[in-house]
């Protein structure tokens, strides 16, 4: 039984509150005046319960997080509005379906409470990406217990089949439940944009505003990952997921707005669920794309990948680094530092490595650095054993970096930089996706080094040998 009565999507730029707008919100007039139709359409269909993900909340790596404490409250203080405040009850039933269904769907997701939020530094206020559309909810009489989700840095499908998962749970209780899927497209339309001025910003818009016209998944699905880089946006998870929950339903669209008059696109849309549709089942398409992609991938492995990809196995499924193979392959037997990249599903899992030789030779350093990118990468919960078959591996090997005197001798394609303040060193491999310029690469090897952007550094230079 469907029990998703709406989805729907809504910007949240605290400047359409009027409290905190006043004479420059009119610049949104069309925005203000969709959030209002829009709101009244949501509570037309009498929900009993509402789940909102914000991509503002409590974001982590690799899962989704809930907030579980039964009361929770927020307001706009921080926007100069300390006046709009409102407390909301967790609907905690909802909020445990949703988490059990998308355990059964191998989508992580962590539940926040007093403890968690303790552990990890996480908020349990209300974040501005649920205060602005419930601000409009709460005008058009909407006051019911809600389900409050960050999004997760997580791969389309397991984003997408969170969306399922609150469709299911939905299913299970005994409640109409409404869906919000609160994110800002573009934050990069104009030169005086937030994010500064890129091209791409209005094509990504323009795109994620024709597919979600006629409820086009794939063509959402298939944007290209430099396109979604560059448009600097904060909406895309939260739609992801959204879609999810309208997967297999007839659905009815409806675009209330777009525009985007501060440099930064603002949608407003509406999907009423209808009967069962079974072309529009696309989940376990999806799952058996990318079990094909990842067969294809390892069908045509190296041998130096191939010993990362069975280290880390027997390291999980044993306790134990395995012993290396009586033969090894030419490139192999020679001394180097080696990286091992660990992917699943198209987004990092793990990279781990050394820059210069620390073993007897390159195939000691894959043994034990692709155990390290899969349990001790400090950006990533260690793999666990159902994970496994879901990774693809990527080994490079190091040749011997020098010094440059100038950034003309860097190239982002061919060399990868190690930058140096002191005892703080950052490493950042050659020809990686979405970094596409020197100063790009220079940068996130400064963050990665905790080295200020304006710091002087020593800079080196290095190539390497990537295996697939």
């Amino acid at each position: 039984m469907n029990n998703l009565v709406f989805a729907g999507i809504s910007p949240h730029p605290p400047i359409v509150v009027p409290e905190i707008g006043k004479g420059e919100g009119g610049k949104a007039a069309n925005t203000t005046a969709a959030m209002k139709e829009w709101a009244a359409l949501l509570k037309s269909t009498n929900p009993d319960l509402l789940v909102i993900i914000s991509p503002h909340g409590n974001v982590f790596k690799d899962a989704i997080a809930i907030t579980v404490e039964p009361q929770l409250e927020g307001d706009l203080a921080g926007f100069g509005a300390g006046e709009v405040r409102f407390e909301v009850e967790t609907h905690l039933e909802a909020a445990e379906a949703i988490m059990d269904m998308a355990g059964r769907l191998k989508v992580p997701t962590v539940d926040v409470d007093n403890f968690v939020a303790g552990e990890y530094g996480a908020s349990l206020r209300l974040d501005h990406g649920v205060m602005v559309p419930l601000y409009y909810l709460r005008q058009a009489g909407v006051e019911v217990p809600i389900v409050s989700v960050a999004m997760g840095i997580l791969p389309f499908e397991e984003l997408y089949s969170f969306g399922v998962a609150v469709q299911r749970a939905a299913g299970l209780l005994d409640k109409r439940v409404a869906l919000v899927a609160s994110g800002d497209l573009s934050h990069c339309l104009t030169p005086d944009a937030s994010a500064g001025f890129t091209p791409e910003g209005a094509e990504f818009d323009q795109r994620i505003v024709e597919a979600l016209a006629i409820l086009n998944v794939t063509a959402i699905k298939d944007l290209e990952p430099g396109l979604v880089e560059k448009a600097g946006e904060c909406g895309l998870r939260p739609i992801i997921m959204m879609l999810g929950a309208l997967d297999g339903l007839e659905v009815k669209s409806t675009v209330h707005s777009y525009e985007g008059p501060f440099g930064v696109g603002y949608l407003v849309a509406s999907f009423i669920p209808g009967g069962v549709s079974p072309e529009r089942q696309l989940l376990d398409k999806l799952l058996a794309e990318r079990r094909v992609a990842v067969e294809v991938r390892r069908g045509a492995e190296s041998a130096t990948v191939k010993l990362a990809r069975q280290s880390l196995e027997h390291y999980v499924q044993e306790g134990k680094i395995m012993a290396l193979p009586e033969k090894l392959a030419p490139e192999m037997e020679e001394q180097a530092g080696v990286f091992v990249s660990i992917k699943k599903f198209g987004q990092l899992r793990g990279c781990i490595g050394t820059t210069g030789s620390t073993k007897a030779n390159v195939a000691e350093e894959i043994l034990h650095n692709a155990v390290s990118a899969g349990t001790d990468d400090p950006g990533f919960l260690p793999v666990i054993k159902d994970e496994l078959e879901d990774l693809v591996y990527s080994v490079d090997v190091l040749k011997a970096p020098e010094l440059v005197d100038s950034t003309d001798q860097l190239d982002v394609k061919r060399y990868g930089v190690i930058v140096r303040s002191g005892r703080r060193s950052g490493l950042l491999l050659p020809n990686l996706e979405g970094v596409d310029t020197v100063e790009e690469q220079l940068k996130i090897a400064k963050q990665k080094a905790g080295i200020d952007a304006h710091e002087p550094v020593e800079i080196e230079r290095f190539e390497v040998v990537r295996y697939y």
